[in-house]
Protein backbone atom coordinates (compact mmCIF):
# COMPACT_ATOMS: atom_id res chain seq x y z
CA UNK A 1 0.00 0.00 0.00
CA UNK A 2 1.72 3.60 -1.12
CA UNK A 3 1.35 5.90 1.82
CA UNK A 4 2.91 9.10 2.87
CA UNK A 5 2.83 9.50 6.32
CA UNK A 6 3.76 13.03 8.00
CA UNK A 7 4.54 13.12 11.51
CA UNK A 8 6.76 16.15 14.21
CA UNK A 9 3.47 18.51 14.46
CA UNK A 10 2.19 19.74 17.38
CA UNK A 11 1.67 23.30 19.78
CA UNK A 12 4.90 25.44 20.18
CA UNK A 13 5.41 29.26 20.97
CA UNK A 14 5.89 32.02 18.40
CA UNK A 15 9.60 31.94 17.97
CA UNK A 16 10.04 28.00 18.35
CA UNK A 17 11.09 25.22 16.00
CA UNK A 18 9.55 22.24 15.02
CA UNK A 19 10.65 19.25 12.58
CA UNK A 20 8.29 17.68 10.35
CA UNK A 21 8.83 14.20 8.54
CA UNK A 22 7.66 12.57 5.44
CA UNK A 23 7.94 9.07 5.67
CA UNK A 24 6.87 7.02 2.42
CA UNK A 25 5.50 3.44 2.39
CA UNK A 26 4.91 0.89 -0.69
CA UNK A 27 7.00 3.37 -3.14
CA UNK A 28 10.76 4.82 -2.70
CA UNK A 29 10.71 8.53 -3.17
CA UNK A 30 14.56 8.48 -4.41
CA UNK A 31 13.48 9.24 -8.35
CA UNK A 32 10.29 11.98 -7.29
CA UNK A 33 10.21 15.84 -6.11
CA UNK A 34 8.81 16.29 -2.99
CA UNK A 35 6.77 19.13 -1.57
CA UNK A 36 5.60 20.48 1.76
CA UNK A 37 1.97 22.22 1.30
CA UNK A 38 -0.20 23.99 4.13
CA UNK A 39 -3.59 24.72 4.56
CA UNK A 40 -4.42 27.15 6.79
CA UNK A 41 -8.17 27.69 8.19
CA UNK A 42 -10.73 28.82 5.95
CA UNK A 43 -7.50 29.28 3.88
CA UNK A 44 -6.74 27.67 0.73
CA UNK A 45 -3.99 25.48 0.47
CA UNK A 46 -0.86 26.87 -0.25
CA UNK A 47 3.03 25.42 -1.63
CA UNK A 48 5.67 26.14 1.27
CA UNK A 49 8.75 24.31 -0.21
CA UNK A 50 9.74 21.20 -2.55
CA UNK A 51 13.07 19.37 -3.15
CA UNK A 52 14.44 17.98 -6.10
CA UNK A 53 14.85 14.27 -5.75
CA UNK A 54 18.90 14.37 -5.15
CA UNK A 55 18.13 17.13 -2.95
CA UNK A 56 20.53 19.03 -5.00
CA UNK A 57 17.54 21.96 -5.62
CA UNK A 58 15.12 23.75 -3.28
CA UNK A 59 12.21 26.01 -3.47
CA UNK A 60 10.56 27.65 -1.02
CA UNK A 61 7.57 30.29 -0.44
CA UNK A 62 8.66 33.68 0.35
CA UNK A 63 6.61 33.57 3.10
CA UNK A 64 9.07 31.23 4.43
CA UNK A 65 12.29 31.64 3.09
CA UNK A 66 15.56 32.13 5.38
CA UNK A 67 13.02 30.49 8.29
CA UNK A 68 12.04 26.61 6.77
CA UNK A 69 14.47 24.31 5.78
CA UNK A 70 13.81 21.20 2.96
CA UNK A 71 16.01 18.02 3.41
CA UNK A 72 15.75 14.66 2.40
CA UNK A 73 17.09 11.24 3.19
CA UNK A 74 16.76 8.79 0.61
CA UNK A 75 18.36 5.67 2.45
CA UNK A 76 15.93 6.77 5.06
CA UNK A 77 12.70 6.94 2.00
CA UNK A 78 12.10 10.45 4.26
CA UNK A 79 11.76 13.72 3.65
CA UNK A 80 12.08 16.56 6.30
CA UNK A 81 10.94 20.22 6.92
CA UNK A 82 12.69 22.37 9.39
CA UNK A 83 10.82 25.16 10.76
CA UNK A 84 12.23 27.93 12.08
CA UNK A 85 11.40 30.96 14.24
CA UNK A 86 7.76 29.94 14.15
CA UNK A 87 5.04 32.81 13.41
CA UNK A 88 1.37 32.46 14.24
CA UNK A 89 0.70 32.98 10.80
CA UNK A 90 2.31 29.86 10.24
CA UNK A 91 -0.77 27.63 11.54
CA UNK A 92 -1.67 25.04 9.55
CA UNK A 93 -1.95 21.37 8.37
CA UNK A 94 1.11 20.75 7.03
CA UNK A 95 0.65 17.81 4.15
CA UNK A 96 3.61 16.46 1.72
CA UNK A 97 3.12 15.38 -1.63
CA UNK A 98 5.22 13.23 -4.01
CA UNK A 99 5.51 14.14 -7.55
CA UNK A 100 6.07 11.06 -9.37
CA UNK A 101 6.30 12.36 -13.22
CA UNK A 102 9.31 15.03 -12.04
CA UNK A 103 12.83 14.60 -10.54
CA UNK A 104 13.02 18.56 -10.71
CA UNK A 105 10.54 21.02 -8.54
CA UNK A 106 9.12 22.42 -12.20
CA UNK A 107 5.75 24.13 -11.59
CA UNK A 108 6.19 23.06 -7.96
CA UNK A 109 3.30 24.92 -6.52
CA UNK A 110 0.62 23.32 -8.80
CA UNK A 111 -0.90 20.21 -6.89
CA UNK A 112 -2.55 18.41 -8.82
CA UNK A 113 0.91 17.39 -10.40
CA UNK A 114 1.35 15.29 -7.53
CA UNK A 115 0.49 11.69 -7.64
CA UNK A 116 0.89 10.85 -3.87
CA UNK A 117 -0.22 12.97 -0.57
CA UNK A 118 -0.01 12.59 2.97
CA UNK A 119 -2.92 13.07 5.46
CA UNK A 120 -0.93 16.07 7.44
CA UNK A 121 -0.32 16.75 10.62
CA UNK A 122 -1.36 19.97 13.21
CA UNK A 123 1.09 22.58 13.56
CA UNK A 124 -0.31 25.02 15.87
CA UNK A 125 1.95 28.50 16.58
CA UNK A 126 0.76 30.36 19.60
CA UNK A 127 1.58 31.79 22.88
Amino acid sequence: QVQLVESGGGLVQPGGSLRLSCAASGFTLDYYAIAWFRQAPGKEREGVSCISSSGGSTNYADSVKGRFTISRDNAKNTVYLQMNSLKPEDTAVYHCAADTYRSACAFWVRQHQYTYWGQGTQVTVSS
